[in-house]
C-alpha cells in the first residue's frame, strides 16, 4: 500500500522519476521518464537499471554496474549528493541528466527502494563543452601570438577580477565561478564588466583571451 502511494506521488512529478530495489531492478517508471528516455514502463519494469542506462561520468568512465555505488550508499544509510550522468536513451541516443536520490523504506515490510529523480541537462553540458573549447582556443592563440609590438597599457585588474578571469579560463560557468568565490551573480557581472572596460573587450571570452595574452592571469 505504501509503495503504491509512493508510485502515485512520483507520477505527479515533473522530473523523470523511477525507483530501483536493492537488487538494481526497476520497480516504477513515471510518464516523465517515458518522455525523457523514450521507453514505456511496460518495457522497463523489473529490468536491471545498469543494463538499461549504461551510465558514464564526466570523463566517460562507467558508473552504472551490477555493484552500484548509489545502491551501496543507500543500503548503508549514507547521503548521496546529486550528480551528473551521461546515459543511453532509446535508440542509443546519448543524454546528460542530473540525478537526485531519495531512499524510501516500507516500515512494515522492510523493503527499501531507491528513487531516482532525473532532469535533462544535455544542452547545459553542450554549452559547457563549447565554452571549454573556446577557452582552449583562446589559450592557444595567446601562446602562439607573434606580435612584436607591446600591447597598449590598460588599467590594472583587481585581485578579484583576476580570480574571476582565471576561473573562466578554466572553463567554469559563471554560476560556478560565483559559487566558488562566494559572490552573487550580480557582483560577478560587475567584475566582468569592469574587466571588460579595463581591457577594452566586449565579452568575457575576449576578456579571458586578452588577459592571457597580456600575462595578467
Amino acid at each position: 500500500m505504501l509503495e503504491r502511494e509512493l508510485f502515485r506521488l512520483l507520477e505527479g512529478t515533473a522530473d523523470a522519476a523511477f525507483s530501483v530495489d536493492t537488487g538494481g531492478l526497476i520497480c516504477s517508471w513515471n510518464r516523465a521518464a517515458e518522455r525523457l528516455f523514450g521507453y514505456p514502463a511496460s518495457e522497463i519494469l523489473q529490468k536491471p537499471c545498469a543494463d538499461l542506462f549504461q551510465g558514464r561520468g564526466a570523463l566517460g568512465t562507467p558508473v552504472c554496474s551490477e555493484t552500484c555505488d548509489v545502491l551501496e550508499c543507500a543500503a548503508a544509510g549514507r547521503e548521496v549528493s546529486n550528480y551528473d550522468l551521461e546515459v543511453n536513451a532509446r535508440g542509443g541516443r546519448a543524454l546528460w541528466v542530473n540525478v537526485s536520490i531519495l531512499v524510501f523504506c516500507d516500515q512494515r515490510t522492510g523493503r527499501r527502494l531507491v528513487v531516482h529523480l532525473a532532469r535533462d541537462i544535455t544542452e547545459r553540458k553542450r554549452a559547457e563543452e563549447l565554452t571549454q573549447k573556446l577557452v582552449q582556443a583562446a589559450k592557444q592563440l595567446a601562446s602562439h601570438a607573434e606580435d612584436p609590438s607591446p600591447p597598449a597599457p590598460v588599467s590594472p585588474l583587481t585581485d578579484q577580477e583576476k580570480r574571476v578571469l582565471q576561473l573562466l579560463a578554466k572553463g567554469k560557468r559563471p554560476a560556478e565561478v560565483a559559487r566558488e568565490l562566494r559572490i552573487t551573480p550580480r557582483t560577478l557581472r560587475n567584475h566582468i564588466s569592469h574587466a571588460n572596460r579595463k581591457l577594452r573587450t566586449r565579452n568575457r571570452l575576449e576578456a579571458v583571451m586578452h588577459a592571457l595574452r597580456r600575462g595578467l592571469i
